[in-house]
C-alpha cells in the first residue's frame, strides 16, 4: 500500500470513528442521560466495551501502517530531557486554555459533555473505577496517539508541511471524539500533542501527556 492509499484509508477510519461517536452523542440527550454517561466509569461493562473498541481500532491502525514502526513514530525522542521540557510547556498551555474556556457560557461544559468524569466518588464501585482508569489513562492514550500523532501525522507530513499537519491532526482528533462544546479544548489539545510529536520526533511523550491529562481529570472529579 503506497502512502497516498494509506492516507485515504486513515482518513476513512477517522471519519468512521467520528460518525459513530457523533451518532452516539446525539442519541444521548437530556440531563438524566448526561449523568448516566458521566458515571459510566463505575461500570465494568464500560471497561470491557472500551477494550473491545480500542482493540479493533488498533487492528485497523496497524493494518494501515503495515507494521511500520516509523509510520507510527514508535522511536525514542531525540532527547528525553528536552522532550520533558516541551511536554511541560504543552501541559501548561493546555490547562491555560482549559481555564479560559471555562469562562465561556456553554450549554454543557467540555468535561461533562465528554462523559469521562464522574459526578461523585462511589467507594462501592472502586474496582470498576480502577479498571476504567487503566482504560482511559493507558489504553486510550496508546491507541489514540498511534492513530493521530503516529500514523496520521506521519502520513500528512508526507504531503504537506509540519504546521498544516499539526493543525489537521488536532482537528481530526477533536472530531473523532464526536463532541461539540468539547471541540474548544480537544482540537487545541490534539494540536498541542501533534506539536510535541513534531518537536520530539516521537509518539511517546504525547502518550505520557495524554495519559496524565486523562488521569488528572478523573482524579479531580472524584476528589473535588
Amino acid at each position: 500500500m503506497n502512502e497516498r492509499r494509506r492516507l485515504v484509508a486513515w482518513t476513512l477510519l477517522v471519519l468512521a470513528i467520528a460518525a459513530i461517536n457523533y451518532a452516539g452523542r446525539f442519541a444521548s440527550t437530556g440531563h438524566a442521560s448526561s449523568n448516566a454517561r458521566n458515571n459510566e466509569v463505575y461500570s465494568y461493562s464500560t471497561f470491557a466495551g472500551g477494550l473491545i473498541v480500542y482493540a479493533l481500532w488498533l487492528v485497523f491502525v496497524l493494518a494501515i501502517a503495515g507494521g511500520s514502526r516509523d509510520l507510527l513514530a514508535l522511536r525514542r525522542p531525540q532527547s528525553w530531557k528536552r522532550g520533558a521540557r516541551l511536554a511541560i510547556g504543552a501541559i501548561v498551555a493546555i490547562y491555560v486554555l482549559e481555564a479560559a474556556v471555562s469562562f465561556i457560557p456553554l450549554p454543557e461544559s467540555p468535561g461533562k459533555e465528554q462523559g469521562l468524569t464522574p459526578t461523585h466518588w462511589e467507594p462501592a464501585h472502586a474496582g470498576a473505577f480502577a479498571a476504567n482508569v487503566v482504560l482511559f489513562t493507558l489504553v486510550a492514550p496508546l491507541v489514540e496517539e498511534l492513530t493521530f500523532r503516529g500514523l496520521g501525522q506521519s502520513l500528512l507530513l508526507a504531503f504537506m508541511g509540519p504546521w498544516p499537519s499539526i493543525l489537521l491532526v488536532g482537528l481530526a482528533f477533536g472530531l473523532a471524539h464526536g463532541l461539540v462544546e468539547a471541540l474548544l479544548v480537544l482540537v487545541p489539545f490534539g494540536a498541542a500533542l501533534a506539536w510535541l510529536r513534531n518537536r520530539t520526533d516521537s509518539v511517546y511523550p504525547g502518550m505520557i501527556v495524554h495519559g496524565l491529562f486523562n488521569g488528572v481529570a478523573l482524579a479531580a472529579a472524584v476528589l473535588g
